[in-house]
Formats: C-alpha cells, sequence, structure tokens
C-alpha cells in the first residue's frame, strides 16, 4: 500500500516511486548479529545503527560533532625547519635511510577521533512467547528503518527515522492488540556520562569526551584515552535527550530510564546535541550549550504529531534523494524477492542481478544524505555511524584519497548542496593549514597533510617521530582538497562561489607549492619530499622505503591544480601577474614517464614496487579524478594508465576496488569496469573465514576495506555515473563505458559538468533518447558511441575516431532531446 500523506508527499516521491517501492529496500530475516549487519539512518548530524532485535532492542547512536580534543596547538615541533635543507640533500643524494629518518623528525601530532555517542536500549516484555513472521528492512526511498515480528499472535512493529526537518530521531512502536506493549527504555554510553530523569516522561543522559584519544593502530602509550586536561579546553560535553509518549500507555522514568506498560503505541522521540562550537574554539569553556539545543529540539518535536514528523521528513529527505532514478534492465529480478543478504551471497556465486546493483548505486547516494549535512563537518571516514572508542583509524579525514572519495558522487549524483560541509572544513584548514606551512617549512601559503579532524589539523602527523613517513609526511592534501572547489564551479557555473570561496583557497594552496618545488639536477622542479601514498619500492637491492622525490601523484597533483589556477584567473579577469608565474612553473615541473613495462611510472625513477597489486594506485590521479590522461586527448598515456592497472590487479580493499571502476569506465572500458564494481561487492562477513577475502560489502551494503569505510559507497556509486556519463574534456559523453550487462536501462536526473541535467534511456546496448536540461546554456558538444541526432533532425551527429560528436548552442533553461539516427 502506498501511504497517504498529502499532496506534497505523493509530488515528491513521483518520480521514481514505484520503483522505489519494488527494489530501493534492504531486508533481512533476522536481527542484526553484529553492526556491520545493522541498518543505518541518519539526518547528516544524528546517525543511529538499527539492530532489529526482538526482545532487546538496541539502536547505537552517534552525533557528527562529537570528537576527542580540542583546537590544535600551535608551534608543536618548532624545530622541524632545521631538517628540510638536510633531508632534501639526503634525498638527491640518494641517501633515502637518512632522508626517513630526518623525514620523521619533521612531524606534528596524531590526529584527533570520532566517538560513538551512546546506546539507546529497548527491552519489550514478549512473555516468554516465540517469535515468528521476524522481517526488517531500510527503505532508502524513505529513509524509514522497519522491524516488524509477531509473538503470542500480537503483530509488533517498530519504525525509526532521523528527521533533518526536526532535528529528532523517531522510534515508533504499535502492537495490533490493544494494551501489549511493555517496554523499557534506557541509555548507555562508552564515554564518561551520567543519567537522570528530569520528569515529563523524560529521561537524560550527559556526559564528557575525551581530550585525548590515540589512533587504533597506535600502542605506544599507556592510556591511550585521557579525559583530564589541565588547559580546561579540551573535551567536549554532549547531551541526548529521550522522551516518550503513549495514546493509552502507563509512563514513568527514574534513573535507569523509561518504563511503558499496557501500550498499543508508542512514540519514542530522542534529540542530542554537543558543545562543539567551531574548529577554533575550546568546546568546554568556549562550547555552545548542549543542553538548550537538544532540549529546545526535544520541546519543538514532541510538541508535533508522529505523521507531522514523518511528513515532514519524508518532504526534506526525498527533495534530494528523489532527484535521481536509475533502472537497469528494466527488469523485476526475482533474486529482489530474496533477503538482501542472500542476494548479496547469490550475486557473490555469479548471480546476474541488475536490482542490486542499481540499490548499491542509490544507496551510496542514501548514505551521503544522511551523513553530510554539518556545517564545517564533512562525512568522515566511516560517515557519521561509528561503534568503536577507537574507531578504525580514528574514523578521521584521510586527505590522500579517502574524504575525498566520499563526495565523488555529490555532484554528479544531483545532491551539490552535500559538499558544503566538505568546502567549511577546507575553509578551515586553510587557516590552520596556513600556520603548518609557516611553522614546519618556513612556506607561504597553507598545506594539509595526510589526515584531518574536526578542529582541522594539518600538521604531518606521527606524534613527532613514530609515524611512516610513507603516510605520515605527505604535503599535498591542500592541493587534492581544493579540486572539490573547482568542480563545484564546472558543475553549477556559480562564479559567486569562484571569486570569493574557490579562487582564494585554490591560490593559497598553488603559494605553498610554488615554495614547496626545488629544482632537480636536470633543471626540472620536483618536490622533496615526496612520496605515492601508502606504497613503498625496492632500492640497491631489496632495501625498501617510501620517501622519494618527485612522486607521479605529486606531479599529476600540481599540474592539475595549476591548470584550475589558470582558468579560474582568466574567468574572472584577475590576477595575470599571478597566472604567468603559474605558467612557468608548470612548463617546468617534472614530466609523467612510461616505465620499462609500458606503465605509468609511479616514482622519480623506475623503480620495483615492493607490492606490486597495492591498493593505493596513487599515480593515476592524473586519469581520475583529474583528467591530464584521457582515452580520447592522450592516448599514449591512458595506454600506460592501461597497464598500470593491468600489473596492480582487479583485486583489493573496498575503496580501492571503488577506486579502479572509475579508472577503469575514464579509459572507455565498461566491462572492466562492471567486474570491479562486481568485485565491490563481493559478500563480507566479520569473523567468518568463508566471507573474509578482502574487499566487498557487509550484509548491510557497507564497503568492507576490511573493516568498514564509507569511501567505497560513495566512490562505486560515482563509478557507476562515470559508466553513463562524462563530461571532463568539456563535452558531455553519454553513455561511454557502458557494460554489456546493462543491455537496456533509463537514468534519470544525473548532472554533467557545464550544468546540464541529463536524462538517458538506452536498448541493445546502445541510446536511445537522451533529454538535456541546459541550466546555464552554451555551446554544448555530445559525444555517443551510437549516431544521434536533434529531435526533428535539425543537427546529426558526425563521426570521430570514438564514436560521434554533436554539436550545437544551447539556450539557458531549454530541453534537448537527442535520439538515436
Amino acid at each position: 500500500m502506498i501511504r497517504k500523506y498529502g499532496l506534497l508527499y505523493l509530488l515528491l516521491a513521483a518520480p521514481c516511486l514505484l520503483f522505489a517501492q519494488q527494489d530501493l529496500r534492504l531486508w533481512y530475516r533476522q536481527p542484526a548479529a553484529v553492526w556491520t549487519e545493522a541498518l543505518p539512518v541518519g539526518n547528516g548530524r544524528m546517525g543511529a545503527m538499527v539492530y532489529g532485535g526482538t526482545a532487546k532492542e538496541l539502536i547505537q547512536l552517534n552525533e557528527s560533532s562529537l570528537w576527542s580534543g580540542g583546537p590544535v596547538e600551535p608551534n608543536v615541533n618548532p624545530d622541524a625547519p632545521q631538517y628540510l635543507p638536510k633531508l632534501r640533500a639526503a634525498l638527491f643524494s640518494g641517501d633515502y635511510e637518512t632522508a626517513n629518518i630526518l623525514a620523521k623528525k619533521m612531524q606534528g601530532l596524531y590526529s584527533e577521533s570520532y566517538l560513538p555517542m551512546g546506546d539507546l536500549q529497548i527491552d519489550q516484555d514478549l512473555k516468554g512467547n516465540a517469535v515468528s513472521d521476524f522481517y526488517r528492512d531500510l527503505n532508502i526511498a524513505e529513509a524509514l528503518a522497519t522491524t516488524r515480528f509477531t509473538a503470542g499472535g500480537v503483530q509488533y512493529t517498530r519504525t525509526v527515522f532521523t528527521s533533518a526537518a526536526d532535528q529528532v530521531l523517531i522510534v515508533k512502536l504499535t502492537a495490533s492488540k490493544a494494551r501489549q506493549l511493555n517496554i523499557h527504555i534506557g541509555a548507555t554510553s562508552q564515554l564518561h556520562y551520567n543519567n537522570e530523569s528530569i520528569g515529563n516522561n523524560t529521561f537524560l543522559l550527559k556526559g564528557k569526551a575525551p581530550a585525548h584519544a590515540d589512533p587504533n593502530y597506535i600502542n605506544e602509550n599507556k592510556e591511550p584515552i585521557i579525559y583530564t586536561d589541565s588547559t580546561n579546553c579540551k573535551g567536549m560535553r554532549f547531551a541526548v535527550y529521550i522522551k516518550a509518549t503513549s495514546t493509552d500507555g502507563r509512563i514513568s522514568t527514574d534513573s535507569t530510564g523509561i518504563q511503558v506498560k499496557d501500550a498499543t503505541e508508542i512514540v519514542v522521540y530522542l534529540t542530542a546535541a554537543t558543545s562543539f562550537n567551531g574548529f577554533d574554539k575550546c568546546p568546554d569553556r568556549e562550547g555552545k550549550d548542549e543542553l538548550a539545543i537538544a532540549g529546545n529540539d526535544l520541546k519543538k518535536a514532541s510538541a508535533k504529531s508522529y505523521n507531522s514528523l514523518l511528513k515532514a521528513h519524508l518532504a526534506d529527505f526525498q527533495s534530494y534523494f528523489n532527484r535521481v532514478s536509475l533502472q537497469l534492465n528494466n527488469s523485476k529480478a526475482v533474486s529482489s524477492k530474496l533477503p538482501t543478504d542472500e542476494r548479496l551471497d547469490a550475486y557473490t556465486r555469479g548471480g546476474a542481478d541488475a536490482g542490486l546493483e542499481a540499490l548499491y548505486f542509490q544507496y551510496g547516494r542514501y548514505l551521503l544524505i544522511s551523513s553530510s549535512r554539518t556545517p564545517n563537518v564533512p562525512a568522515n571516514l566511516q560517515g557519521i555511524w561509528n561503534k568503536e572508542l577507537r574507531a578504525p583509524w580514528s574514523a578521521n579525514y584521510t586527505t590522500n584519497i579517502n574524504v575525498q572519495m566520499n563526495y565523488w558522487p555529490a555532484e554528479a549524483g544531483n545532491l551539490s548542496e552535500l559538499t558544503a560541509p566538505l568546502f567549511g572544513l577546507i575553509q578551515n584548514l586553510s587557516v590552520t593549514g596556513t600556520h603548518t606551512a609557516q611553522e614546519f617549512y618556513h612556506a607561504n601559503g597553507w598545506v594539509t597533510h595526510h589526515n584531518a579532524d574536526i578542529w582541522a589539523i594539518s600538521n604531518p602527523v606521527g606524534n613527532i617521530g613514530s609515524g611512516d613517513p610513507t603516510w605520515a609526511n605527505w604535503s599535498m592534501g591542500a592541493n587534492w582538497l581544493t579540486r572539490h572547489l573547482w568542480e563545484h564551479y564546472l558543475y553549477t557555473g556559480d562564479t559567486g562561489f569562484l571569486r570569493k570561496t574557490a579562487y582564494p583557497l585554490m591560490k593559497g594552496a598553488a603559494l605553498f607549492t610554488l615554495d614547496w618545488l626545488v629544482p632537480d639536477s636536470s633543471g626540472h622542479l620536483v618536490t622533496a619530499p615526496s612520496t605515492s601514498p601508502e606504497n613503498n619500492y625496492y632500492y640497491d637491492g631489496k632495501k625498501s622505503t617510501g620517501i622519494t622525490i618527485a612522486s607521479t601523484m605529486d606531479m599529476g597533483i600540481i599540474r592539475d591544480l595549476f591548470d584550475h589556477i589558470v582558468q579560474a584567473s582568466q574567468i574572472l579577469g584577475l590576477d595575470a601577474a599571478f597566472r604567468d608565474t603559474i605558467l612557468r612553473t608548470r612548463d617546468r615541473l617534472y614530466p609523467f614517464t612510461i616505465g620499462s613495462k609500458g606503465q605509468l611510472q609511479e616514482w622519480y625513477k623506475d623503480f620495483e614496487e615492493t607490492e606490486p597489486h597495492h591498493r593505493h594506485v596513487s599515480h593515476l590521479y592524473a586519469l581520475y579524478p583529474a583528467n591530464l590522461i584521457s582515452a580520447i586527448q592522450t592516448p599514449e598515456l591512458a595506454a600506460a594508465a592501461r597497464k598500470t592497472l593491468e600489473l596492480r590487479g582487479d583485486d583489493g580493499t573496498g575503496w580501492s576496488l571503488a577506486w579502479k571502476v572509475n579508472f577503469w569506465a575514464r579509459l572507455l572500458d565498461g566491462n572492466h569496469a562492471y567486474l570491479l564494481y562486481r568485485n565491490l561487492m563481493r559478500l563480507t562477513k566479520e569473523n567468518n573465514p568463508q566471507y573474509s577475502h578482502g574487499g566487498g560489502a557487509y550484509p548491510n551494503l557497507f564497503d568492507a576495506h576490511p573493516p568498514f569505510q564509507i569511501d567505497g559507497n560513495f566512490a562505486g556509486a560515482a563509478g557507476l555515473m562515470e559508466m553513463l556519463v562524462q563530461s571532463q574534456e568539456g563535452e558531455l559523453f553519454l553513455l561511454p563505458a557502458l557494460p554489456d550487462a546493462w543491455k537496456s536501462g533509463e537514468v534519470k536526473g544525473l548532472i554533467a559538468r557545464g550544468n546540464y541535467e541529463i536524462n538517458l534511456n538506452w536498448a541493445g546496448g546502445k541510446l536511445k533518447k537522451a533529454e538535456l536540461l541546459a541550466k546555464l546554456g552554451g555551446d554544448c558538444v555530445v559525444r555517443t558511441l551510437n549516431p544521434v541526432q536533434l529531435a526533428g533532425g535539425s543537427v546529426v551527429s558526425k563521426p570521430t575516431k570514438i564514436g560521434y560528436l554533436l554539436s550545437f548552442k544551447a539556450e539557458k533553461g531549454k530541453q534537448y532531446i537527442i535520439e538515436a539516427k
């Protein structure tokens, strides 16, 4: 049955309502036994993992701004600059062992950690009755998690959602027979906390985050979690309010929680807040009033009916989600009748399931909407979902690939607004990064390194000497992050954003780069020290290191940034002298080189990798996300990139597989991209050797590094779009890498650079029809692999070396129909 929530809901849901009812659910026949079987809901700030228990329900809670620590400390390693000349001298003389030692002397502190907020526990008295007819699901088209089961002849239903519109988590419990609900609601936290009953059927959990938490991979300190802070600055406060209402039940509260007896229906309201007040404010003495914020949210939400809250939630969520719909092979696959874990298993064993492939794509969009709506706090390594006190890799912002991956699907996936939290973090990093550039290198501009956190730490991490320079000293974070600012301009055409936000930040990153580059013996400008995260190579026989000069990744990132600076300054009509400096410097950069195996060389020299199948393929940055290497424009370099991928192989961790999907799509090899897309969805299970082959998907479709990293979900969604539409060459390439497996299909709502909204329909592996909405207008060039024409035949495509080109002048706001000829 389609619920009736009024005209607004129907209008918002209409574009993909039928499709949503058929295919956009994750569902299971049993409760979650482990966290990677629980189902994620989130409003971009509060996140929850719903286990779907029967007598005992667990909903694990997160809040996006709940981190350990406080503002970045200044000048943590004042001796760092003195080692840079010595380090460079060692590198240029080939003394890599000394260079490695000196690089460690130039490190700062580790980042802080993203923390779990608490657990909401609902104990239900089932009177000893056995449970039958169990069902739980996550409807990602509505952002609703449902658990349903029967016990003692009564059907019980729980519905959970987190509303961005009302900043509240809602749990609705119902029984099919009157007064059969008897529950106790409690809450705990792994952090320091206390509980209290505050009357009006309301319960409060309030607590304090640690002043510091070591990364989970560091075991050198006796106390990795520290709460004490002599400065009265570090360690934010947090609060969780829980309230229950019922039409007919009896409700009481005490210090253990809320008791509800003999109810037919119960609605639980949960709000939360932290004292976080910005990256540069002490969260304790300068913090926000978390009690007032969460309390006010509770007061407003609990004054509204459940149906009113649900209607507002659906309207808000679907205003984002329903922008894009996807059908692959136009089939109602039999496998969709299987629960998701069994469906994944069948798929892993080689089964065809285009519906699951479309579901995985939309799940990536669902997760981004659900985790990226907090100003200055982007989705982290786990989005907003984390249960560990010491999360894997601190669940921080890893800037040598992972946080960037999180936002690859945002622009093309019609979710441009969700990049704002990332842009806020970049702005904050430019502030701390300016100090890092000065304090560590005596350089201008701004820089950021391998890790960042909510406090915008930007120094080379490593606790002043314990980090491996292979990753800890990587210094290209600012350059890569600013690519997202440029992309936002390309997709939106927003020159105000380019002038006020993007260009100043890009220029700051370029100013550091100009100071960072040094000439080598041939006169080329190089980076020194340099790494190719997080890989190593052999030298002098079987000695190994990861520190080098002018890694191909560095050179690609710098070329990319310099190109953007030049184009932006021309568009804005400013900084001509600076543009000339950038152009002169770009011409002197160390060039891309093809190695002895025909591969794109990763290092300054043609070294042998210690791990030929390493998960990072950093030297192909120039292929994706950049477009310095192109199957159309630079075929020789594209062939070298292809050889690199062949040597790396088709295995890898989850996020690595997702990156490779995008690489192969850029090489216009849809079948190979599809192979990697399938590998990305290999069923992976915790503590189960049969399903522990490496990267893949957990039963709840979370990406398995393993452990869980959300970047694979996001990059996988981006990869599918890259197979269907590309626009990096100043043209719209429609179905550039369509795999044979997707013979027919339809996608609506994708966005291309130049701000075109695109609908595509194809059959027999060929484009049948495309609808282009030109939101900006201008010269439009369309490339296809089969001949096409503008509707009516006024403009016909012409054959080229790769496919066919159709060119016309597009008017702003006008829709154009392209059809097969």
